[in-house]
């Protein structure tokens, strides 16, 4: 919940004048807040960039103010869809249950859910991470089976390490990633080699080259550094 019209018009324009065409191999996406969609799709229009939303609802439509649709997110062209990020499931009470219908929604009307996951502090140093994020993906996995999870990215977010002056080292985020792949290939082999695990845990541009050189970390989902033109761009250079 971060801009103005002013700020975000600014923020968009550098990063499409720094981006130029030397991202051909990158998918680039940015997610502002809601009022700022339509803005948005106009200024990336024609470009590179792909746009996506911050959160949707599990229902088409119906009494429900104050929630967006996930047919009103496609009318704006939007591709990528955040579910279950660790602010919605912290602040809002969304439980794994919420998020399994969301993540349905999203993929039943064209776009790709990104699927977030992740432990908080006390999860972690009580022994339980790998625990809590099994769960969370196994919500979805039984909800719209393995297959679906082709057509997602997950986002891996150590919530431990988001704003709390904590840092999980490339090494940790590495091995939680292993893991979901593992959990993954449980299921389906073939779909573990093919999803993107993407990590959102506080990257920037001093450790973003660290954390997309480890196997099984295949982009970042950047929260404040995002807001930085020139700090994304390093970020975005780092994924090759």
């Amino acid at each position: 919940m971060h801009g103005s019209r002013e700020s975000i018009v600014d923020l968009l324009q550098a990063l499409l004048r720094k981006s130029g065409s030397g991202f051909d191999a990158v998918d680039l996406v940015v997610c502002p807040p809601l009022p700022f969609l339509d803005m948005c799709q106009q200024l990336l229009g024609g470009s590179n960039w792909q746009l996506g939303a911050q959160n949707v609802h599990s229902r088409t439509c119906g009494a429900f103010t104050g929630e967006v649709a996930a047919p009103m997110l496609a009318e704006f062209s939007v591709r990528y869809v955040l579910v279950g990020h660790s602010e919605r499931r912290q602040l809002a009470g969304e439980t794994d249950a919420v998020v399994a219908e969301k993540f349905s929604a999203v993929l039943r009307h064209s776009m790709t859910p990104i699927l977030c996951l992740g432990e908080t502090l006390e999860e972690r140093e009580s022994g339980r991470a790998a625990e809590v994020v099994a769960a969370q993906l196994n919500a979805v996995l039984e909800h719209s089976g393995v297959s679906a999870v082709a057509d997602a990215v997950i986002a891996y977010e150590p919530v431990w390490a988001i704003g709390t002056g904590r840092t999980a080292s490339a090494g940790q985020a590495q091995e939680m990633h292993l893991f979901i792949r593992e959990l993954m290939a449980q299921r389906s082999a073939g779909m573990a080699g093919q999803i993107r695990i993407i990590y959102g845990g506080s990257v920037n541009a001093g450790n973003a080259r660290e954390l997309f050189a480890q196997p099984d970390i295949d982009g970042g989902l950047v929260g404040g550094a995002s807001l930085k033109a020139d700090e994304f761009i390093t970020i975005c250079k780092s994924v090759s």
